[in-house]
């Protein structure tokens, strides 16, 4: 007579195995995806940054002007009256004026702490529609760098 085969339950050590290295490709595929995310959003704030710095430059030159020349701020802080948040996350970021090639006078934001290669990835799509230059002149679109500024005024 034929043995009857008792059937066991449960998983493999095979099939354990199989579960856990596609758990582990995809994992590892949503920290691609994860980082690039990151890298795009850290972009789009450094952008924001400048943007906001660029509207309190303006509103700073506007209630200045007068018969006089209206000189650059000299630090973040000297619009802080015309954000509306603190400047204190605006440390890495800098105001200041620059000549440019045909002798106008510029100002400028910027941020030169631009360290990751993913940011400057993302920053670079963004330059023409953004006016984002990598000079302090704003003459050269930003291609990548560290360096990283928009036009004030």
């Amino acid at each position: 007579m034929k043995k009857m085969l008792k059937r066991r339950s449960g998983f493999t050590l095979v099939e354990l195995l199989i579960v856990i290295i596609i758990i582990g490709i995809l994992a590892g595929a949503m920290l691609l995806v994860a980082g690039s995310g990151t890298d795009k959003a850290e972009a789009t704030k450094i952008v924001s940054n400048l943007r906001t710095l660029k509207s309190a430059t303006l509103l700073y030159y506007a209630d200045k002007v007068g018969g006089s020349t209206v000189a650059v701020p000299t630090d973040i802080g000297d619009l802080a009256p015309y954000m509306d948040r603190t400047a204190d996350g605006l440390s890495d970021y800098v105001i200041d004026d620059a000549t440019t090639a045909s002798g106008d006078i510029i100002w400028y934001v910027g941020t030169e702490k631009v360290t990751s290669t993913g940011v400057q990835s993302k920053l670079a799509p963004m330059a023409v529609a953004d006016g984002l230059f990598s000079d302090k002149a704003c003459e050269t679109k930003y291609e990548s760098g560290s360096n990283v500024y928009m036009r004030a005024r």
